[in-house]
């Protein structure tokens, strides 16, 4: 992409919406978003837990609490966040439903900036409106991660408004 863009990175069940919390997606959509186009990178597929309890992880019967599988170690000396953050390196936007403090933790130390949206939404739908966004005048979260066409960030007294 030769014009100021973004890559960005959404969590993901199903490959067409942002459906799911990023310690527990299935996948990771990457995109290119410029003003006035999109190109899809790539899809991440992560494995799944090694965790489980009664329902499947989500919690049950047995009184265990969904974000006993968000913890640093999952038993096996395999820490379930690393091959989530590693996906990230390159994105400067993540979209999710939702993701712990400590995982937004080590997204800000990637300098992706986290977007947690409140519902479901289509993918196109989201890469849609950040395209409004970067259209109009942008916001300040937004101009501070854009990119320019080697893919290195753009400092704010260089970017066209």
């Amino acid at each position: 992409m030769d014009t100021p863009h973004l890559r960005i990175a959404l969590t993901t069940n199903n490959l067409l919406q942002v459906d799911a919390n990023f310690a527990a997606a299935r996948q990771m959509v990457i995109y290119d978003v410029a003003r006035d186009s999109s190109a899809f990178v790539d899809v991440v597929n992560f494995r799944r837990g090694a965790k489980k309890g009664l329902g499947g992880g989500q919690g049950g019967a047995d009184g265990r609490c969904v974000m006993d599988d968000m913890g640093d170690d999952d038993g096996t000396g395999h820490d379930p966040l690393v091959e989530r953050v590693e996906a990230l390196k390159g994105a400067s936007v993540l979209f999710t439903l939702g993701l712990s403090d400590l995982a937004a933790v080590r997204v800000h130390n990637l300098r992706v900036f986290p977007v947690k949206n409140e519902c479901v939404r289509e993918i196109d739908d989201v890469v849609a409106q950040l395209q409004r966004l970067m259209n109009g005048s942008p916001p300040l979260w937004l101009r501070r991660v854009m990119r320019g066409p080697d893919g290195e960030r753009l400092p704010l007294d260089e970017q066209e408004i």
